[in-house]
């Protein structure tokens, strides 16, 4: 039986989408692709209030979080940037309620660039605001070049989740402003950006299997074709109830 797989979106409001006048519950069809092709069978989340989080987790075997807008710097205590860019703080609050849920019945987590960040967040980390407050800043952690390809090498600890899907060192894609400043308690770092950052990471204890990349791997299956590891190794790891 193929594990059920939901995937908490965003909304792309009438303002930001000047070709349609109403708002839609959205996400790239290329990280559905990527669930399905390693076995599972994802479902969209729709944006939703915090106080239903647990009717959607109990119906689903794992959760994945997808990217999207900044997350919130007064969840962590920071008055925002200059440079903080758009945040939604009901996605913030749903999806909040999503990852103590699915932490409370200890189904797998994935999260993808954004969900990384809310992940730590999450965990009472914190995160750079924007990577100009970053002393060590060497990389170009958001490239003009397509998605689709790799634009910047990290290094893996060998003895980690990606590690294992991938080696101890790899091409990604690179596009945030914003990254993890301070580790959540609940995680340990397992993959860094040549100038430091943290590219990814892995809860702590064994029975919570949460897993985050900074990337976006499902944009890379066609270019990289091993990056493809990640979904099998996260779908690989799922209890079907």
């Amino acid at each position: 039986m193929k594990p059920i797989v939901g995937v908490s979106g965003y909304v792309m409001t009438k303002v930001s989408n000047n070709l349609l006048n109403f708002d839609m519950n959205i996400v790239p069809k290329e990280l559905t692709d990527a669930l399905r092709n390693a076995g599972a069978t994802p479902f969209v989340l729709p944006l939703s209030k915090a106080k239903e989080a647990k009717e959607y987790v109990d119906q689903m075997d794992a959760l994945v979080l997808a990217g999207g807008e900044d997350v919130d710097p007064l969840l962590f205590y920071e008055e925002p940037h200059l440079n903080v860019g758009e945040i939604e703080p009901d996605r913030d609050d749903f999806e909040l309620a999503l990852i103590e849920e699915a932490w409370k019945q200890k189904k797998p987590i994935l999260g993808i660039c954004r969900g990384l960040q809310l992940l730590n967040v999450a965990s009472n980390g914190t995160l750079y605001q924007d990577l100009s407050i970053y002393e060590n800043l060497e990389v170009n952690h958001i490239q003009k070049t397509p998605w689709k390809y790799a634009t910047h090498s990290i290094l893996i600890e060998e003895n980690s989740w990606l590690g294992e899907a991938l080696g101890t060192e790899q091409v990604v894609n690179s596009y945030h402003h914003q990254a993890i400043k301070e580790i959540g308690d609940a995680f340990r770092p397992v993959a860094w950006s040549k100038d430091g950052l943290i590219e990814a990471i892995e809860s702590i204890d064994p029975k919570q299997k949460v897993m985050a990349v900074q990337w976006h791997p499902e944009l890379l299956v066609k270019t990289v074709p091993e990056i493809k590891n990640v979904f099998t190794k996260f779908v690989d790891i799922i209890d079907v109830k």
